[in-house]
């Protein structure tokens, strides 16, 4: 339950009530009569018109937008053109300040609306190039239909724009016209095209573990660094795809059947990339005879630089590392009570208010081949289609994928250009100028090398990357040092917008796995269902995305950008090669009846017999909710048989903890002598290991494994990767051996707290249930700390971490343990994005909602993540969750994390988050007969006659 309840949606008199609670505050803060002006006017006339008519210029025929209670559109049209015309005007209605910010964080243009504190984030994103790249789609790659619905799309939007001031289209955006006299600019097709580059960022793979590991090795041994980075567990935890192989250029299934091959397209040779990890998975070296950690300490300040520089990037979809993920999954008919297939999908973002998805339907009156859609599901404001969904035919669900599709390249610099096989190359430069408001414009230059764009630019520390890595002896001279670039699959245009169209359309497996190819950055697990044919409907899965063959090295360290054996591969064209498109893993109909993706491995990878021959990762998550999905489908499946929509749901909240059941009997066991500490160890003795928010147990368990984490692990990291603020003293000389008589300096950690080590993700649950069976690792030992002593064993630094989780809790919860809860910890605040983030207090209090207190946590299916170095807020949460049911559609289940409307006080901002905390799903109208029957407001949008 939600400390703070958000109102109840869609009731005119509670609308009423809150517009005068914010006149009021307003008053307040802006002065009596102006305050009460902007208030009541600014925010009553940015809610959409949802009754009525409207005339919109470039309509052909009427729309009609059927709103339910909670302001979920369903709009019916005759043309594919009217209908993506109409999605963008109510997009714009619901969402426009949300899709303001986006296009102008995709192109690198914030410092536009809010000053000269976003110029440095401008300034990577410039480097990075996303709106060029997102031009040269729209230009050159996609087809000519997509670029149709993309300009339809843009003309609802500039439709809905047009003649509007800053008050009709937020309260945002009054503010900032009050401001800076801030006016929108028109909505452009590359606009919606850009915004798949910022999902492609925040699922880009495993860049942040390659840094961090780069950074370890200033402290920690190659040995050490392989302990905390353990391979994945593929003799306990399942992959996604078991048994298949490549055969003739193509990826076959084991036992696949009945839905069709279909066929993908790609390039790429098939050539198996000649160097792959270890046998323990971990690099062979950064650059030939050099260690690993030789180099990487060469790289501890820059790569901490460019870690804090990734920090400051808006993440959209949420922080990058092990935490983040998502769970699909998908169930034969064979073995549900309608016996048909369903399947489930909650994908794992950054909490946002509005959400990053927005629910609608698209119909067409009639089919047609001027109007193709039937289509319904989650969508991106600001993009046409629907991401996440179903038709009348397929449904479909999304998880990251999370292959290797970064690399970090050092480079050796001259002032005529960079190094290449004992060669110096012109960069590639542009010159970009970032407008900012209220202050001059700032000019820059971007250079490009050809493994990507020079990213150590952007920082005066990461101007002399490299300065002291040391490398192999035929390395090329240093000078002032190594800068380094990025070579990533998204900054390489592509036709993933293509691939939404042909999603929305598919009728069948073939159409969906030849949509598949086209989706190709960012790279995600695709699950599918139909309910055709004579076994109840068919179930697949579909590994999409454009994965580099690479030479040298595997992707885990920065590798010397000056060779070319480190670089990825080319055909004869020159063009790179990526895995080709029909070798991407893929099953159908599994005899196991179901297929689940929840970040887990997808298929073992090796030379042997049954291994797939090319390296996708090796920075999997570890399979801690996708082996708990496996178990419960397979449970339940034994006890009754049968799968329902509602078990669907129930799975989808359990909160199960996989650490607790490990770690709780070993806690429970270990002599405990303060009576204070041994009353909070009592509250473990008969816990089930589930996470409910009213659990006292949940609240001290965890505190215990945050515990764990910091003293066993924690405070032996580089400053680089702990918590900004968490000090720990270290040698003064830390280059040389530690004793007792060493001096001391205390040293303070310098990371964000969404990203600090260790997190307490999936990772640390294998890293920990390796070393704890020897109960004297060295990783068990702890300095003592003022009247504590030293620990040296496990059992003695658990009992350590015992003690602290107690005064931890009675200094966050009270003394009384009978009112402690993890809910009360493990809190759910949402905050409008920018304004409602970094804006004057009063428009954070005006904008934000919450706390709610959940269950779940780090891991659980129920995935609503923290980070263990941070604290307990919640930090990444299911976005969204929804069942489908293939049997009867209307039957089908959502709900949202926040609700329709992005206007703050509009009764649709946050009226599906408590429902959401508590599991709750929505009916999902998608047939003419129940969408009519739940719709209360009815707009027809109609031609303009022009």
């Amino acid at each position: 339950m939600p400390a703070n309840e958000s109102a109840p949606p869609v009731k005119k008199k509670g609308r009423r009530a809150r517009l005068i609670v914010l006149v009021l505050v307003l008053a307040l803060f802006a002065g009596l009569g102006y305050g009460a002006y902007w208030g009541v006017d600014g925010v009553r006339a940015s809610f959409p018109q949802t009754t009525g008519s409207l005339k919109v210029p470039g309509l052909t025929g009427t729309v009609d937008v059927k709103r339910d209670a909670h302001g979920i559109p369903q709009l019916y049209a005759d043309s594919d053109a009217d209908l993506f015309r109409a999605q963008g005007f109510v997009h714009a209605q619901d969402r426009f300040w949300e899709m303001d910010v986006r296009r102008h964080m995709t192109s690198g243009r914030l410092s536009e609306m809010f000053g000269s504190g976003q110029v440095e984030t401008d300034a990577f994103l410039r480097t990075l190039g996303w709106r060029q790249v997102a031009q040269t789609e729209y230009d050159k790659k996609l087809s000519d239909e997509t670029k149709k619905n993309l300009q339809a799309y843009a003309d609802g939007v500039n439709a809905y724009l047009k003649g509007k001031s800053g008050k009709d289209l937020s309260v945002e955006h009054a503010a900032l016209e009050l401001s800076d006299s801030y006016r929108p600019e028109e909505w452009s097709p590359v606009d919606s095209v850009a915004w798949l580059k910022a999902m492609a960022w925040d699922l880009r793979g495993n860049m942040q573990d390659e840094i961090d590991r780069a950074l370890m090795s200033n402290k920690l041994t190659q040995a050490q660094i392989d302990e905390l980075y353990p391979p994945y567990p593929f003799d306990r935890n399942k992959p996604i795809v078991e048994g298949g192989k490549v055969e003739g250029g193509k990826y076959a299934p084991q036992g696949a059947g009945g839905t069709g091959t279909g066929t993908g397209t790609g390039t790429g040779s098939g050539t198996v990339p000649g160097a792959q990890p270890g046998a323990n998975g971990t690099p062979t070296g950064l650059a030939g005879n050099a260690t690993a950690q030789g180099a990487a300490v060469g790289l501890r300040t820059q790569l901490s630089s460019l870690a804090e520089t990734l920090d400051e990037i808006p993440a959209i979809l949420g922080p990058n590392g092990s935490g983040i993920g998502s769970n699909s999954w998908v169930i034969s008919g064979k073995y549900t009570t309608t016996g048909k297939p369903l399947l489930a999908n909650d994908p794992h973002l950054s909490p946002q208010l509005p959400s990053v998805w927005y629910q609608m339907g698209l119909h067409c009156r009639a089919a047609s081949a001027q109007c193709q859609y039937d289509v319904a599901g989650y969508t991106f404001s600001g993009t046409p289609g629907v991401i996440i969904g179903h038709n009348t035919d397929i449904a479909w669900g999304m998880t990251n994928l999370g292959a290797d599709v970064t690399d970090l390249y050092l480079e050796q610099v001259k002032p005529e250009g960079y190094v290449y096989d004992n060669k110096v190359l012109p960069f590639t430069t542009r010159e970009e100028v970032i407008k900012v408001a209220g202050g001059d414009s700032k000019k820059m230059t971007v250079r490009m090398t050809n493994n990507g764009p020079l990213v150590s630019d952007r920082s005066d520390e990461l101007a002399s990357v490299g300065a002291r890595a040391p490398v192999a002896s035929s390395a090329p001279d240093r000078g002032s040092g190594y800068a380094v670039a990025l070579r990533w699959t998204a900054l390489e245009p592509g036709k993933s917008m293509d691939a939404i169209f042909k999603l929305n359309k598919a009728k069948d497996f073939t159409e969906f796995r030849k949509a598949a190819a086209d989706f190709e950055v960012p790279s995600q697990n695709l699950i599918y269902a139909d309910a055709k044919g004579p076994n109840g409907g068919n179930i697949g899965y579909q590994a999409p995305g454009r994965i580099p063959v690479r030479g040298a090295g595997d992707g885990r360290m920065p590798a010397p950008g000056w060779d070319s054996k480190y670089a990825w591969k080319t055909g004869k064209d020159g063009a790179t090669e990526y895995i080709p498109q029909n070798e991407l893993p893929w099953d159908s109909n599994p005899s196991r009846g179901y297929i689940v993706t929840a970040n887990q491995a997808v298929v073992e990878s090796g030379t042997g017999a049954g291994k797939y021959p090319y390296t996708l990762t090796t920075d999997w998550g570890y399979g801690a909710r996708s082996q708990r999905i496996n178990d419960l489908i397979e449970a339940k499946i034994k006890d009754s048989g049968k799968i329902s929509t509602d078990d669907m749901r129930t799975m989808q909240m359990d909160n199960s903890s996989e650490i607790a059941a490990l770690l709780t009997p070993m806690l429970a066991r270990i002599q405990v002598s303060d009576p204070d500490v041994r009353s909070a160890q009592k509250l473990l003795e008969g816990w089930n290991y589930t996470q409910e928010p009213d659990s006292a147990a949940a609240a001290y368990f965890n505190a215990v494994w945050r515990n764990i984490l910091k003293l066993g692990f924690g405070d032996k990291m580089p400053k680089e990767l702990r918590i900004e603020g968490s000090c720990v003293n270290v040698p003064a000389d830390s280059s040389g051996p530690a004793d007792e008589l060493a001096e001391v300096v205390r040293e303070c950690g310098t990371r964000d707290a969404d990203s600090a080590q260790p997190d307490g993700g999936d990772r640390w649950f294998e890293v920990v249930r390796r070393l704890v069976k020897d109960e004297k690792s060295p990783w068990w030992q702890s300095p003592a700390v003022r009247n504590k002593p030293a620990a040296t064993t496990r059992d003695e630094l658990f009992a350590r971490a015992m003690e602290d989780a107690r005064w931890e809790l009675t200094a966050k919860l009270g003394k009384d343990q009978s009112t402690w809860s993890w809910g009360r910890l493990h809190q759910l605040t949402l905050k409008n994005q920018t304004i409602g983030t970094e804006g004057p207090g009063y428009m954070q209090w005006l904008l934000n909602r919450g706390p709610w207190n959940l269950g779940g946590g780090e891991a659980t299916v129920n995935a609503t993540g923290w980070n263990a170095s941070g604290g307990y807020g919640v930090t990444w949460v299911p976005s969204m969750r929804m069942v489908v049911n293939l049997n009867d559609l209307d039957k089908s289940r959502w709900i949202n994390l926040t609700g329709a409307s992005g206007h703050a006080y509009n009764g649709n901002y946050t009226d599906q988050t408590t429902m959401w905390a508590k599991g709750e799903l929505l009916e999902w109208p998608f047939g003419k007969e129940a969408v009519d029957k739940a719709t209360v407001d009815t707009l027809t949008l109609e031609p303009d006659g022009s």
